[in-house]
């Protein structure tokens, strides 16, 4: 399904090109949905972990577009990479980060990974193309035609539910009462400004922040992209 309703979730449709995000299109049941990921390197993306189930997976990657499913440039997917202590078992899961291998490089501007994540308060910005609609069954889940952007904030630890923030998940805060990242959007960036004033990626939407089953009623929850640097150059530099 697609729809024109602002999203993430009361968000609001991108307000400039972000040549880094990518779209990973994919089944979840009988929901042909999408994961969301930030262009690293001319051939590697960050996603999710739990958005690299080779069952699930189209095996194409749309770079570049603010469209969900046209322009900029498609992609094969040579391969993927979810960390090796990912626990799917845990809630929240923990290390709920993969690498995607395209098989060829594109010529779209790959995004910086900061060097660490801003302190709590820091402005930052969420980017996807999940449900417009905030439900808490994908089946009712809403898409949007174009890319979305959410303004927010790193929230403390506790502002989380106990339990899901910590040194390597972000406590995500919207700055738009009822708004937040939701089904479609997993795997996507969170971006912020770095000294230079130029986007770099911090997060990659894991899951709730909270234990409410919908998404705009309290914080998200990311994976801090910045904790993984070693383990990302490590397995891009790792030759096959």
């Amino acid at each position: 399904m697609t729809g024109s309703a602002n999203a993430i979730v009361n968000g609001q449709e991108a307000t400039q090109r972000y040549p880094f995000m990518a779209t990973i299109p994919q089944w979840a049941g009988e929901v042909h949905a999408q994961c969301g990921a930030s262009l690293i390197t001319s051939r590697w993306l960050v996603t999710a972990a739990h958005c690299v189930n080779p069952e699930a997976l189209d095996g194409i990657v749309r770079i570049g577009s603010n469209d969900r499913e046209s322009g900029g440039t498609v992609r094969h997917i040579k391969r993927t990479v979810a960390h090796p202590d990912y626990d799917v078992q845990s809630n929240p899961s923990r290390n709920d980060i993969a690498l995607v291998e395209l098989d060829r490089p594109v010529s779209e501007k790959p995004i910086r990974i900061a060097d660490k994540v801003g302190r709590p308060g820091t402005p930052t910005r969420l980017l996807g193309f999940g449900t417009v609609l905030d439900t808490d069954k994908l089946a009712d889940a809403v898409f949007p035609d174009r890319l979305q952007e959410l303004d927010t904030r790193i929230g403390a630890v506790n502002e989380c539910s106990p339990g899901r923030a910590d040194r390597t998940r972000i406590c995500t805060v919207s700055r738009t009462p009822g708004a937040m990242a939701c089904f479609g959007d997993s795997g996507g960036p969170q971006i912020q400004r770095g000294r230079d004033g130029r986007w770099e990626l911090v997060g990659a939407t894991s899951g709730d922040g909270d234990t409410d089953p919908t998404c705009g009623t309290g914080p998200g929850m990311y994976t801090n992209v910045p904790a993984y640097a070693k383990w990302i150059d490590r397995t891009i530099h790792t030759r096959r």
